[in-house]
């Protein structure tokens, strides 16, 4: 029988009302596994009124009290990593053990949130007048919601609502409609560890969902991961419905690889960012830019390290890259490199036409390099979100830097050197949110923040750490005088209040 995903709302699953489903896919075979339930609207408002009942006792929560569910909650993440991971295996179908890094990722937010409390500190400053105190203090906003991509369906939720509820939030999630069942499983365990009914909840769908969050009087902020066009589009339509929004976009991420570096270790890195996930990462390294004469011994090595990639199955252990999430998305990803040549570019390997014996109508592809791609060529200029890695040939490094940040993303970049000058100019100069010296998939750990520049974040807030915190809570300042008997009445004084 097809399994049904339902939604999560007010502590309990609850069936679709509107009897429409989407379906998903295994996309190692093509076939339909699940049917999720697509929200209508009315079921998006009762998710959010349960949130905000459940705020009512949940915002007013003891830090204590907080930390000690997310505590038991990251104890039950630990022992169900390995669920976690077949979960995201069956529906998005990356590798077991890329699933759970995804999932070890996910844990180092839900360590941080435990943590809260040195984050909600607040600040104190005595006597800043006579007998005057001044605190500044941060509180939650109310339901907050989150939008997130199919590509992390455990990590990207779990870079939002852990922080959201540490912080006194309640949380609306609204996941991928094309691999669903994790978040659910999210919810069961944050049910488990005690988390209050209403607190989470999790609304499947599309558009109709999405767009009722958005306008929803009662939604006070929203996290979005995603494409840049949809990005914007969250960003426009919630900050015109009065929200606060944080909207991270799409990349074309950089790798420049200077004539010093170590060409063995850049091609290592090469491969490993850009193939890794089958290229649907956010952070994946889709065009290395190579300066001076490496160009062709770098092509060589990338060249020699991507032919021996095995394909196969998510779930087989020999496999080191699985399938793309559709068959519509394989298609798209196909034509950047089939139509490669046309626009200029030099075809070392062409995956366009990869098949996985026994497994034909599964969403495959094979690893794709172009190279001496023009900066014209659409498979440059798109961010293609798949197996392809595109090589540019500059002559100095300014020509590259120059290159890189003449492009509308700034989400991560990294550069390959033995020199530390040059390195230190570089993170100085380059124009995006997340750098990496020597390592090509610069991702922050926790306690710092995630997040790009221009068309890759929408907002003013980057995701979890310091920045996340403050997204998810507003600061109060509290000036307090307790007068003493011995000063006397104090009088009427119309003048502007001085610190004396």
């Amino acid at each position: 029988m097809t399994k049904i995903v339902n939604h999560w709302i007010g502590g309990k699953s609850v069936e679709g009302a509107s009897g429409t489903y989407g379906p998903v896919t295994d996309p190692a075979t093509g076939a339909v596994t699940t049917n999720v339930a697509f929200a209508t609207v009315d079921e998006v408002d009762a998710a959010v009124a349960a949130a905000k009942d459940a705020y009512a006792t949940w915002g007013k929560a003891s830090l204590a009290k907080r930390s000690t569910i997310l505590f038991k909650f990251r104890a039950l993440l630990d022992a169900n990593r390995d669920a976690i991971a077949e979960l995201i295996t069956a529906e998005h179908g990356k590798v077991h053990s890329d699933a759970l890094g995804e999932v070890a990722r996910g844990l180092e937010i839900v360590e941080l949130a435990c943590g809260i409390t040195v984050q909600l500190k607040g600040e104190l400053s005595t006597e800043v007048a006579s007998r005057v105190d001044v605190s500044s203090i941060r509180q939650p906003l109310g339901v907050v919601a989150g939008i997130t991509p199919f590509n992390f369906p455990a990590m990207v939720p779990m870079w939002m609502f852990p922080i959201a509820i540490a912080c006194g939030n309640t949380f609306v999630l609204k996941p991928s409609e094309k691999d669903p069942s994790t978040a659910i499983k999210l919810a069961e365990l944050l049910a488990e560890a005690g988390l209050p009914d209403g607190v989470f909840n999790v609304v499947n769908g599309d558009k109709v969902a999405v767009d009722r969050l958005l306008e929803h009087p009662d939604v006070k902020a929203i996290s979005f991961v995603g494409s840049t066009p949809i990005a914007r589009y969250i960003h426009t339509t919630a900050s015109a419905n009065g929200k606060r929004v944080q909207a991270l976009g799409g990349a074309k991420n950089h790798m420049l690889v200077l004539p010093d570096a170590d060409l063995d270790a850049a091609a290592d890195a090469a491969v490993s960012a850009a193939y890794g996930s089958a290229g649907e990462r956010c952070m994946a390294i889709s065009a290395v830019v190579a300066v001076g004469a490496i160009g062709d011994e770098l092509v060589d090595k990338i060249r020699e390290r991507a032919e021996k990639i095995k394909i196969g199955p998510g779930n087989d252990p020999t496999s080191e890259m699985g399938p793309l999430i559709t068959k519509a998305h394989r298609d798209k990803v196909a034509s950047y490199v089939t139509g490669a040549a046309a626009e200029g570019a030099e075809v070392v390997l062409d995956g366009s036409a990869y098949r996985v014996d026994g497994l034909e109508d599964g969403h495959w592809i094979g690893i794709s390099l172009l190279d001496k791609v023009p900066t014209t060529a659409k498979a440059y200029q798109d961010e293609i979100f798949g197996p392809v890695l595109t090589v540019l040939r500059v002559d100095t490094y300014e020509e590259g830097l120059a290159l890189i940040n003449a492009s509308p993303f700034g989400n991560g970049t990294a550069i390959f050197t033995r020199d530390g000058g040059a390195a230190r100019r570089f993170q100085l100069e380059v124009e995006a949110g997340m750098v990496g010296v020597n390592v090509p998939i610069p991702v922050p750990v926790g306690y710092h923040s995630f997040g790009g520049w221009k068309d890759s974040l929408f907002g003013d807030h980057h995701i979890y750490g310091n920045d996340g915190t403050h997204f998810y809570t507003r600061g109060k300042v509290v000036t307090t005088r307790w007068p003493d008997p011995a000063d006397g009445p104090s009088g009427v004084d119309l003048g502007f209040p001085r610190n004396h």
